[in-house]
């Protein structure tokens, strides 16, 4: 760390340094080691320096702290008791043995209680000047603030995959061990960002392939599917092929696959599609799409961990998700209601379907025999009417929030049909009537409702489209009678939740 460094630097020049320092980070990350090569560095013949010469006695002593009696190891785990801190606070007045300063490393110091570090607090505040504190823990939030506030707090956050691997192939490189390509990329990445973890997980590796790293014996030792595989999975889902899909789920079944594994893998390499998908600079009908299954996938991922059948969850997710090219476009299911012929008796106004508004058109049944329209009067897009052909109120708010969420620039208004108290479509008129401590959230709406791109958006599901009127109410709030879903959009908490996030308000249930 450069930090350190300049740290040691200024102590060789001055003669003073901070005598106590707090390395934070998931586990892994080389806390405990980076304590050792600070004692090493303060102790060196020619330090304090940022770079020890690694050949004086004090720096052959760090390298086996267990056996120098100048650097002291602490795990807090097993000594959190007041006691044991009391013992450590008479126990640095003793100067150092060989050393120029005796280094305290207390690891885990968050598993101290209350009392302990009351205790540790005071040696802290005013340490003898040959003693050095370094703590290490994995849970910052937990060292109390007082603590905190009397040492150098460092952060040690994850390692990059390269540099695992590097290190790694430096190991391999060292131990005379051969590394199958790819091999040593797959042990870094299921490290996680922890080099320990790694190293660990490389070490069962080489057992297992008798003194090498084979792609092979990795993937079998850490659950990892077939890169083909996964591929395979993806490009069925891109094209629906569900038969595909349960052949895989079949085939995965029978290498004893983790699911957990196989579903990061799978939900990684989708992100890398999406990714390469904006880069080419797609349409947005076709990165929506990769972005609902790579959604949909995701959501399932809490379900995967807690069922006792995961095959079944993963089933049913990838058929599920393969459905979704072939889902009919919302403009299509909203405006088709009125251009398409009816089927049945023609007395009467036909009855409106009850559709999601993202499901696959139903085939039609056998239709009467009819005279056949002339060639020039071929089924245009008509308006919707306000009467029975007119789409539901929850297929209309879904279509007029899908529309309002694809006019570049103001992709944030896609929430305001979900936080209207009423929306009607009157043609050539669509009424929207909100709350009116809603006003500042949606002022856009208020604000663009002439905007042709918003008016030709609507339009494209609301054919006839030619004005928005939004209004606000001026009365007091509602009765507590009202539907619950009205209350909840009427909450500002909730509305600033639905403005920040782009989200919507599909579904209320009851838990209980």
């Amino acid at each position: 760390m450069k930090a350190l460094a300049n740290a040691l630097k200024r102590a060789k020049e001055s003669g003073r340094i901070h005598q106590a320092y707090l390395f934070a980070g998931v586990r892994g990350t080389g806390k405990t080691s980076t304590a050792r090569i600070l004692a090493r560095a303060l102790n060196c013949a020619e330090g304090p320096t940022a770079t020890p010469c690694g050949v004086c006695d004090p720096c052959r002593a760090a390298e086996q702290p267990d056996s120098s009696l100048d650097i002291v190891e602490i795990d807090a785990a097993s000594r959190a008791s007041v006691a044991d801190a009391r013992a450590l606070r008479e126990q640095v007045q003793t100067r150092p043995a060989f050393c120029r300063y005796r280094v305290y490393i207390i690891d885990e110091v968050h598993m101290l209680s209350t009392e302990a570090f009351n205790a540790l607090l005071k040696v802290i505040e005013e340490p003898p000047p040959h003693a050095i504190f370094v703590l290490a823990t994995t849970e910052l939030q937990d060292v109390p603030d007082t603590i905190k506030s009397r040492v150098q707090i460092f952060p040690f956050r994850l390692i990059p995959v390269g540099l695992i691997e590097g290190r790694l192939k430096h190991v391999c490189e060292q131990e005379g061990v051969e590394a199958e390509g790819g091999s040593l990329r797959l042990v870094a990445e299921a490290g996680q960002g922890s080099m320990r973890d790694a190293l660990t997980i490389l070490d069962r590796v080489i057992a297992a392939g008798d003194g090498k790293v084979l792609e092979e014996s990795v993937r079998e030792q850490l659950g990892i599917v077939s890169a083909h595989l996964v591929q395979g999975v993806m490009s069925a889902l891109a094209i629906g092929d569900t038969a595909a899909l349960v052949e895989a789920c079949r085939e995965l079944n029978e290498q004893g696959a983790d699911w957990a594994t196989f579903w990061r893998e799978l939900v990684l390499a989708f992100r890398d599609r999406l990714e390469q998908e904006a880069r080419a600079a797609r349409g947005p009908q076709d990165l929506l799409r990769w972005a609902r299954m790579l959604q949909l996938l995701l959501s399932r991922e809490r379900d995967l961990r807690d069922s006792s059948l995961p095959r079944v969850v993963v089933e049913l997710a990838l058929i599920t998700a393969a459905q979704l090219p072939h889902l009919a476009p919302l403009d299509a299911l909203v405006s088709g209601a009125a251009a398409r012929p009816p089927s049945g008796p023609p007395a009467g106004p036909p009855p409106v379907p009850s559709r999601a508004p993202q499901a696959a058109p139903a085939p039609e049944g056998p239709r009467r025999s009819t005279p056949a329209p002339p060639p020039a009067q071929a089924p245009a897009r008509t308006q919707v009417p306000p009467a029975a052909n007119a789409p539901t109120p929850p297929q209309l708010r879904l279509a007029c929030s899908e529309a309002l969420r694809g006019v570049p620039g103001l992709r944030v208004l896609g929430t305001a049909p979900q936080m209207a108290t009423d929306l009607r479509w009157e043609a050539p008129v669509l009424r929207f009537r909100f709350p009116a401590n809603v006003r500042q959230t949606l002022h856009d709406l208020e604000r663009e409702k002439a905007n042709p791109h918003v008016l030709a958006a609507l339009a494209a599901v609301l054919p006839g489209l030619k004005e928005l009127d939004v209004r606000f109410e001026d009365g007091p709030a509602q009765a507590e009678s009202d539907r619950p879903e009205d209350r909840l959009r009427r909450e500002p908490a909730f509305q600033e939740l639905l403005r920040l996030s782009g989200g919507e308000l599909l579904e209320i249930r009851r838990e209980g």
